[in-house]
């Protein structure tokens, strides 16, 4: 008997501890929870943002040229391919002798395709076309403005008969990123400063955190030349000398945004 009465106690114990347990459980769950609830609803409001933005202008020092040779209407596929070999190579050598790597000098496109011609309802092949692209990248045109010109002078008179597009960039970009958001948090500080006074803060603290506008940013300048040069279709298609080209960087500049976080007191 003694011993069922010490058994009922024990389990009276066991439950009460598990009852125990539950409720510092429970009253862990409604801590976190409240917490969470006020980090969600109620944000530090001893905090300003201010947006500022950095600005540095720079010299392009790199361009990448991209030009074209087409053949219309060669008797064959061979002799399409014939001409525009020989235009690419007198290209290639006359870029070369400027003082451009090889390295520099890539094929973007190179096709053969017949031409067709249409007549009472029907099509026959009437020749072979065929043309390739070149991309040409010319480094330090801020030490040598004339060279852009003289390259493309040269390839004029060598043949091309299409220029697709001349792009002028700075090679390393990325330190001109970071310039420009140095820049821009100095500028986020005096907007801050200015700010605080006006409202009435007493002390502008440190830069809690900080994020960058992730929009486009001017960080190039394409200059383009549109429709076909002359001379260049076939073998026999001389042409007199092109004037000089005139093409010209500029300066350009960047420009980073970026909202910074202040403490106040």
């Amino acid at each position: 008997m003694e011993e069922i009465n010490i058994k009922k106690e024990f389990d009276k114990k066991k439950y009460g501890f598990f009852l125990i347990l539950a409720g510092i459980a429970l009253i862990a769950i409604v801590v976190v929870v409240s917490l969470l609830r006020e980090k969600i609803i109620n944000p530090n409001q001893n905090q300003i943002t201010v947006y500022g933005q950095g600005k540095v202008e720079y010299k392009p020092d790199t361009a990448t040229i991209t030009l074209g040779v087409r053949v219309d209407k060669a008797v064959s596929a061979s002799e399409a391919l014939n001409q525009l070999n020989i235009k690419i190579k007198k290209i290639d050598d006359a870029v070369l002798a400027l003082g451009i790597s090889a390295d520099d000098i890539k094929t973007q496109n190179y096709n053969l395709y017949p031409a067709y011609e249409y007549k009472d309802g029907t099509s026959k092949v009437s020749g072979y076309n065929a043309n390739q692209s070149l991309s040409i990248k010319v480094r330090k045109v801020d030490e040598n403005v004339d060279l852009v010109n003289r390259v493309v002078s040269v390839s004029g008179d060598s043949g091309t008969n299409e220029i697709q597009g001349v792009n002028y960039y700075i090679d390393d970009l990325n330190s001109l990123k970071q310039k420009a958001r140095v820049l821009a948090i100095a500028d986020a500080r005096s907007k801050a400063k200015d700010l605080a006074k006006a409202a009435g803060i007493k002390k502008l603290g440190k830069v809690v955190s900080w994020y960058e506008d992730m929009s486009p940013i001017g960080d190039s300048n394409a200059v383009s030349i549109e429709g076909a040069m002359d001379g260049g279709m076939g073998i026999g298609g001389a042409s007199p000398k092109a004037m000089p080209s005139q093409i010209s960087s500029g300066t350009q500049d960047i420009t980073v945004g970026m909202g910074v976080n202040f403490e106040v007191k």
